[in-house]
């Protein structure tokens, strides 16, 4: 049996989850590898919609710009009713503003997003290793080892720690003994086919109720001849197989002959599967996505909740591994498992009122969205935390356009970009505070900006359009700092270098540190390194 040096972080599971705390984590350095049972990537286009929240995730991972051009907007829905079809928004399209720079629910198949996130790993010199499945699971104070199979035999692969992106059947959780509380119905079944069609027009997603929740829809995936077809089953049907058999099932519902299927590039039968697991993580090893929670389809989430998962682990394992404290790491179930077991709940709603032919449950709004989730009042984020007239703590930090000294633009989110965290000084007080902020040399690194102001170790940025003080609420001089997954870890309007400071300790690695101005003095630009 081969056994492998010790890495860092071992990824079981190659899916949206799996791939963003990879890529996480190997543009952090660290020693990532990250394996997959299935013998190549997903081919279905099982989870569709991606969300405004997600798609600020994919631009700072890097993988955004393929995601855009292997999707599009959601059409409206074209509901039929006989012979004809009444048209119905599911979806308000808004317009970019300087907060919110992706408005809209991104409609893409899923095969397209594993492949953008797995050509950003390889840029990153990551490769998945496809056709390894995990048997036996095992971990001691220090080390997890992991045996798996594969082609070329057996393989111990032993890790600082794991991660489970194995979805909902996954062998991690089992491995760890975790409960996944909730229910399966079995008598609820769709069948879910992605198959090229002539004689359907591509500009709805299409949609055919009948009496008892019959329902049959037909999404167009964009950029390709293809429909995702969802067929909602009678409880003692047999899902029909082969292509003629589908064709006819579609006609006798739909009562349009027109329609043909030429080739099944995809299929599966869906059952409501609503689980969270009991935690998230046990010693060394942590669940992200399915792993940890499933999800109906209706509302486009749980691809969007497991990347996000992943995103908020990342940056975690990366602090500990540089020395942070192991208390950060429970703060990832302390945030993560309340944002899921919310984002059950809306799901579950919006697939009985489908069942129900309820128009509303076909609406999508920002709950949806996930732009509006929160970590205030958890480990990181205390509710008795000073806030500003539009944030509290544990939100997530808005865009905004501001300017360098040329007249240049640039937005926020470009600053954020990256693996550091960034400390955001308005007003001369808090800028002089971001100068004497002592940060570790060991960790996620300190990107400083300063706004009506300047300081030593700092960017410094204007903001004549007010993009920033209204975004962030701002009436004074305030010292925020910014996670590295792009949330608010702290808000200073006054004792601006000793909260920070304080706030920081909980989220950075017990090491040297140095100031913002020591470091304008010793690196080549603010951020150097990040």
């Amino acid at each position: 049996m081969k056994k492998s040096q010790v890495i860092d972080v071992l990824v079981i599971g190659a899916g949206p989850s799996g791939s963003a705390v990879a890529i996480d984590l190997a543009r952090r350095g660290l020693d990532v590898r990250i394996i997959d049972r299935s013998p190549h990537a997903f081919d279905g286009s099982r989870a569709k919609g991606i969300q405004p929240r997600s798609l600020e995730v994919l631009e700072d991972l890097g993988a955004l710009d393929e995601v855009l051009a292997g999707g599009s907007t959601y059409p409206k829905l074209g509901i039929h009713a006989g012979p004809l079809a009444v048209p119905w928004k599911m979806f308000t399209h808004r317009k970019a503003t300087p907060d919110v720079p992706y408005p809209n629910t991104w409609l893409i198949p899923q095969f397209r997003t594993d492949r953008a996130l797995h050509a950003r790993l390889g840029e990153l010199g990551r490769e998945i290793e496809f056709g390894r499945e995990l048997t036996e699971l095992t971990q001691d104070e220090d080390t997890v080892v992991a045996k798996v199979v594969g082609a070329d035999g057996t393989e111990e692969i032993v890790a600082r720690y794991a991660v489970g992106a194995d979805g909902g059947s996954s062998a991690v959780r089992k491995q760890l003994d975790i409960g996944f509380v909730g229910t399966t119905d079995e008598a609820d079944r769709v069948l879910i086919v992605d198959t090229s069609v002539s004689g359907l027009a591509r500009n709805r997603w299409h949609m055919w109720p009948g009496l008892g929740g019959k329902l049959i829809g037909a999404c167009p995936l964009p950029h390709s001849d293809m429909f995702q077809w969802m067929i909602r089953l009678t409880p003692d049907e047999k899902p029909p197989q082969e292509i003629g058999a589908i064709i006819d099932r579609i006609h006798s519902h739909t009562r349009n002959r027109h329609i043909q299927l030429h080739d099944i590039h995809w299929k599966s039968v869906f059952r409501p599967n609503i689980r969270l697991a009991e935690h998230y993580g046990r010693g060394r090893v942590f669940l992200v996505g399915d792993a940890a929670h499933v999800h109906t389809p209706a509302g486009a989430q749980g691809l969007n909740t497991g990347m996000q998962d992943g995103y908020n682990l990342g940056w975690k394992l990366g602090q500990v591994l540089a020395g942070a404290d192991l208390a950060l790491l429970s703060t990832y179930e302390a945030e993560r498992q309340p944002i899921a077991a919310g984002v059950l709940g809306l799901s579950t709603e919006k697939w009985g009122g489908i069942a129900k032919l309820d128009p509303s449950s076909m609406k999508r709004g920002k709950d949806e969205q996930q732009l509006s989730l929160t970590y205030y009042g958890g480990p990181l984020a205390p509710a008795d935390g000073m806030r500003t007239s539009t944030l509290r703590v544990g939100d997530r930090a808005p865009d905004t356009e501001l300017r360098h000294a040329d007249g240049t633009g640039t937005r926020l989110f470009d600053v954020f970009r990256g693996p550091h965290f960034t400390a955001l000084a308005y007003g001369s007080d808090a800028a002089r505070a971001l100068d004497m902020l002592a940060w570790p040399t060991a960790g996620a690194q300190l990107k400083g900006l300063t706004v009506g102001a300047s300081s030593a170790g700092s960017l410094a940025l204007s903001d004549p359009e007010n993009t920033l003080k209204d975004a962030y609420g701002l009436d004074g001089d305030t010292l925020l700092l910014i996670r590295p997954d792009g949330y608010v870890g702290h808000i200073a309007t006054r004792d601006f270098l000793t909260s920070t400071q304080s706030a920081a300790r909980a989220m950075t690695p017990r090491a040297r540190s140095r100031t913002m101005s020591q470091q304008s003095r010793t690196s080549p630009g603010p951020g150097a390194g990040a």
